[in-house]
């Protein structure tokens, strides 16, 4: 961000004529024969313990439904790949977010009759793909499974000839479940605590049930469970297909009749597949395999979140408990982790896949009109997280030329949240002066001159604060949750208003601040298992340092390094280890992925680029760590990044305007 300047429209126009004079198109050599996107994926990765809390189940891009292994123990979502007991396999779970996770809706299992409820899982057996999950277990059962948007299919096959029992559980949840039935034909209604119980959704299931292609005997139904007394020959096939919808269980029926049908297993698997191949070739990266794995189950996980929630009709529930209908065309979306994941997750999908973004806008609209809530409602449609931050990434996406939703209910609801927001320890006073920043930057562009002005000074308010906190450190500056905190460090936080970036510049004087960072890094004082402070590498690019950014963001991307803090304090030792690796311990301890934060994180990374402040239409700019990437833009365009062997960056910040304008490519 050189020169500093307080309107970011004139650097915007500068660093579009500097662009434009600095790079040129290049042509792209045919890509060489190699593995597709999809086959490259390996969702294992982050599923051990507290190394990402993330689980190998089966789901479609964007999908409802996450079917996969529960396992005794477990992890945040439902599996450990450590574990070497199954209780069964379930339906829903977010993901990798913190507290104790969430979901485990409607829990399946085939086992002998008489057999204990946890059965040996063969570790030997298991496989996991992009939409597929398969595992052997209880000496002689295999169970495979595939998802679609809205429902999945689960296979048992069995080798041993005699009576089992399948048992379908509307009780399990991995927070408190609140209500749950079923019903002798298999429908189910769930209400559970959304993530961190700090509110409550409710999901509707309709299951059938088939034995090597007829249908099964009657269920019996005792509490919130159904069981059917199965007597199976070697070889025997059952299948359940299971519908999911936030209306009733008999749209979850028509939701499992459409999306799933009696198509055979095969067909519903390619499907899913194909989709995903389409939507992360989005990404085309040259790289060496292992790296390009990683890439792709990076992106794998960045477009899990957030979830597509209406049935083919178009019909959803919203955070108000009301059904709503979506306009043809359009789609809802639900399920979010705002705070986390409005960094970097969701200027990525407004950078590669602008129409889900529109949608995603729309959907972030509704909230403001449906009792929006800093964490979640009582009548949450499904697994939510929080949504502060909502009016940050709604300016964000509209200034990326993300259009298509009501810019002005947007406004409104963003100014209705302003009073209801914390401000009383300092990391509150910043965040809420950044969604103050983005009332008054968003009033400002739809021509609201007196709601700009009032929100602006509303938002500088912090700055007093800041001043008397953040700019001269004191002793307990080091202190995960001093003076009260949400998982951090004054030292780490101090960073956080990048939003006022230049003005923070001004008043440590550009040597200090450049010394500061210097000094952070050197110290050890850097968090990247969290959020707050994810974003400071790339304050060297934003000040003209580039390979200082790169340096950082490279050794974070590929070596083992010393990870000093854990959400509750400081270790008492470093744990040093990779923060991405291509391993189910994929993340660095305690760091979890935060419903694609951190994964977004990795592609950014590797892409060389990075939404220093979302709301601005600009990326930083560093070296990438992938030799070659294709972006598929809009109107059939394709941006092209480069590497070079020296490395070198000709500008350190780029704008949406000068991609979509001027070039497409960018050599660094």
């Amino acid at each position: 961000m050189i020169p500093l300047v307080t309107d970011y429209r004139a650097r915007w126009r500068r660093v579009c004529t500097a662009v434009a004079a600095a790079t040129a198109l290049l042509a792209a050599a045919p890509a060489a024969a190699r593995e597709k996107a999809v086959d490259l994926v390996d969702p294992f990765v982050g599923t051990l313990g507290d190394f990402g809390q993330l689980t190998p189940a089966a789901v479609a891009p964007y999908g409802m439904v996450q079917l996969g292994p529960d396992t005794d123990p477990r992890n945040h979502a439902g599996y450990d790949f450590a574990a070497r007991q199954l209780r069964g396999f379930s339906h829903t779970r977010a993901v990798g977010v913190g507290c104790g996770g969430g979901g485990g809706d409607l829990l399946i299992s085939l086992l002998p009759e008489g057999a204990a409820p946890l059965a040996p899982l063969d570790k030997a057996s298991e496989r996991a793909s992009a939409g597929r999950y398969r595992v052997s277990y209880a000496n002689g059962i295999t169970a495979e499974m595939t998802a679609t948007r809205g429902a999945g299919l689960l296979r048992f096959t069995v080798t041993k000839p005699g009576r089992y029992v399948l048992r379908l559980d509307a009780a399990n949840a991995y927070t408190r479940r609140h209500a749950a039935t079923v019903t002798a034909d298999l429908r189910a209604s769930m209400t559970a605590g959304t993530v961190c119980d700090e509110g409550a959704y409710t999901i509707h299931t309709a299951s059938r049930v088939t034995i090597d292609g007829k249908p099964a005997p009657a269920a019996t139904v005792f509490g919130a469970a159904a069981t059917l007394p199965l007597t199976l020959r070697r070889g025997a096939m059952v299948e359940v297909r299971t519908g999911l919808s936030t209306v009733d269980p008999a749209a979850a029926a028509v939701v499992r009749d459409t999306e799933l049908g009696a198509r055979p297993f095969a067909a519903i698997l390619a499907a899913t597949r194909a989709r995903w191949q389409h939507e992360l070739s989005r990404l085309d990266v040259t790289a060496p395999r292992d790296r390009r794995a990683l890439f792709y189950t990076s992106l794998y996980r960045v477009m899990q979140t957030p979830v597509a929630i209406q049935d083919p009709d178009g019909r959803h529930r919203g955070s108000d408990g009301r059904i709503h209908r979506s306009l043809p065309g359009e789609t809802r979306y639900a399920s979010w982790a705002l705070w986390d994941n409005y960094r970097t997750q969701l200027p990525l999908i407004a950078l590669i896949d602008p129409a889900r973004a529109a949608d995603i806008a729309r959907s972030l609209v509704a909230l403001y009109g449906e009792g929006k809530q800093r964490w979640a409602t009582r009548t949450e449609p499904f697994l939510t997280v929080r949504t502060e931050h909502a009016g940050v990434a709604l300016l964000d996406f509209r200034r990326r030329g993300i259009t298509g939703f009501d810019a002005h209910a947007a406004l409104a609801g963003m100014v209705r949240e302003s009073d209801t927001l914390q401000r009383d320890t300092p990391d509150q006073q910043i965040e809420a002066a950044y969604d103050d920043w983005a009332i008054a930057e968003l009033a400002a562009d739809l021509g609201d001159t007196a709601t700009a002005a009032r929100f602006r000074a509303k938002a500088l308010a912090y700055r007093p604060m800041w001043r008397a906190t953040c700019e001269t450190l004191g002793a307990d500056a080091d202190v995960v949750k001093a003076r009260g905190l949400y998982q951090g460090t004054l030292w780490q936080y101090r960073w956080a208003p990048v939003f006022d970036l230049d003005w923070m510049v001004e008043t440590l004087g550009r040597d200090r601040f450049v010394h500061e960072l210097d000094t952070f890094f050197a110290s050890g004082l850097y968090n990247m298992t969290n959020q707050p402070d994810i974003h400071v590498p790339w304050l060297y690019a934003a000040l003209g340092r580039p390979a200082a950014t790169s340096a950082i963001v490279h050794r974070y991307l590929t070596q083992p390094v010393d990870h000093p803090y854990a959400n509750e304090g400081k270790r008492p030792l470093p744990w040093h280890g990779r923060s991405f690796a291509l391993a189910p311990q994929g993340f660095a301890d305690g760091m979890d992925d935060d419903a694609g934060a951190m994964t977004a994180w990795y592609v950014w990374g590797s892409l060389g680029l990075y939404p220093i402040v979302p709301g601005r239409p600009e990326w930083s700019v560093s070296a990438p760590l992938v030799k070659r990437a294709a972006l598929r833009l809009k109107n059939g365009r394709n941006l092209i990044i480069t590497q070079t062997p020296d490395n070198p960056i000709g500008t350190p910040l780029i704008t949406v305007d000068s991609v979509n304008q001027n070039k497409q490519s960018l050599t660094f």
